[in-house]
């Protein structure tokens, strides 16, 4: 091992560990956060020279320093320390705004290339572990440079309008529509900004502050087609770059973020402990509406884990406090979240706990909604439907579900597709009822082979 490590052998070192202690590709791959195929290459001869996927596979191994020397890595500093009165605290992050930006850069690069390495990233829960807790450790900082190329407040103004087109986009066409455009802006936009600018520190916390917006978005975009390794590194950029720009709102919403994508992963335990780091960042931002999103999301969590009292309690408080929200000062990007997006989780919720009736109450409320957020409806539907399943009436679901298909067929979201896809398993028994035979011909017609 200690000559495979040194000679940098990865895949000698997976064939090893394979033999001493009976891993497939498979685990080793989860352990690592990369794809099976990917392993499999790298079994077969492939090199690994990327200092990131050597970093994965030191933190997947839990490799100690020795090892780690070996392979040219720096000692495993852990993000934590025991007290003076024995306990345990955060050690404060020694990482610069610029090593947050480096990574940045390096990775809109790569997506624009479209390496290899990224597209075989695998979500890992732990991976959101020590960005969430240096978010609330690390020191503030001063984020001026003096490059050779003046960046301003209309530089700034330019990215967030960007955003808010390419956000628009997102909610009306899905995720695929642009992602690969905005990961192109990101490259060849705003990093030279970041990394040529001159600016100081209020521009450069400006200036941080909407890349991290505009970067948040590119990883909900990889989420909403299912590339959720690539959507949790673009959500780990985004959370680095919101504590260098000290924008706690922003934080808030990527934390929330990742809850959700934990959560539809089936990680309730990452799902809860997201939203309530979510939930604790808008407290400290001061925004209640983002509270209640923290709020809704844990629900969410919850009931996913079959906790029904905690789920009603944390539903209970995101109600009371979007009541008390005073939307006038919302930033632009939460003005998703209301009364129709609040209705769906609750609906996720009860039906979650397999209470079918309230969840089509509320499924049907949500479908009140702004009709900008094209695919929102489509999950709605597709909720809609799933509810009346749940209380065994096929037909309805399946009338239900010709809507949710026809939206869906109009999207570029691997979610939406889910979401009918579940359905079609669901009703696949009630074939023989000529309602649920039209939602079952008229969904492979217009979906295809999608997934």
């Amino acid at each position: 091992m200690q000559q495979a490590l040194a000679a940098r052998d990865i895949g000698q070192v997976f064939r090893l560990v394979m033999r001493e202690v009976g891993a497939s590709q498979s685990r080793i791959g989860a352990a690592v956060g990369l794809e099976q195929g990917y392993v499999s290459r790298v079994i077969a001869g492939r090199r690994v020279t990327s200092i990131e996927v050597l970093e994965r596979l030191a933190e997947g191994f839990a490799m100690p320093d020795a090892a780690r020397h070996l392979l040219g890595l720096a000692a495993n500093v852990p993000p934590w320390r025991l007290s003076s009165a024995g306990g345990i605290e955060a050690i404060p992050s020694s990482r610069s705004w610029r090593e947050d930006v480096d990574s940045a850069v390096e990775m809109w690069r790569g997506d624009v290339n479209r390496r290899e390495v990224l597209r075989q990233a695998a979500f890992s829960s732990a991976g959101y572990t020590v960005p969430a807790l240096r978010w609330f450790t690390a020191p503030p900082v001063e984020p001026a440079t003096n490059g050779r190329r003046t960046v301003g407040q209309p530089d700034v103004g330019t990215i967030r309008e960007v955003t808010a087109t390419y956000r628009r986009l997102d909610d009306e066409y899905g995720g695929g529509h642009a992602r690969d455009a905005v990961a192109r802006y990101l490259h060849t936009e705003v990093a030279p900004l970041l990394q040529e600018g001159r600016f100081d520190a209020v521009t450069g916390r400006a200036l941080l502050s909407a890349t991290a917006e505009l970067t948040r978005l590119a990883g909900w975009q990889a989420y909403d087609i299912a590339e959720h390794g690539i959507a949790q590194r673009y959500f780990v950029l985004a959370l680095d770059l919101a504590r260098d720009a000290s924008d706690d709102s922003l934080g808030a919403e990527i934390l929330a973020a990742m809850s959700h994508q934990a959560t539809y992963l089936a990680d309730t335990t990452t799902g809860v402990d997201l939203a309530r780091a979510a939930g604790r960042a808008a407290k400290r931002a001061g925004v209640p509406a983002l509270v209640a999103e923290a709020l809704v999301l844990e629900a969410h969590a919850q009931a996913g884990a079959g906790d029904s009292r905690t789920c009603a309690a944390a539903l209970h408080a995101a109600e009371t406090a979007l009541d008390r929200a005073d939307r006038r000062s919302d930033p632009q990007w939460i003005a998703y979240f209301g009364e129709a997006y609040l209705s769906a989780k609750f609906a996720h919720c009860f039906r979650a706990l397999g209470q079918g009736k309230p969840a089509e109450r509320f499924a049907a409320r949500s479908l009140h909604m702004d009709d900008r957020y094209v695919r929102g409806r489509a999950f709605n539907l597709s909720l809609l439907a799933a509810t009346h399943i749940q209380q065994n009436e096929p037909d309805r679901a399946a009338a239900v579900g010709l809507e949710a298909v026809a939206v869906t067929a109009g999207l570029k979201s691997a979610r939406a597709v889910r979401y009918v896809r579940d359905l079609q398993h669901q009703l696949a028994t009630h074939r023989g009822r000529p309602a649920v035979r039209r939602f079952l011909t008229y969904a492979e017609s217009a979906l295809g082979r999608r997934r």
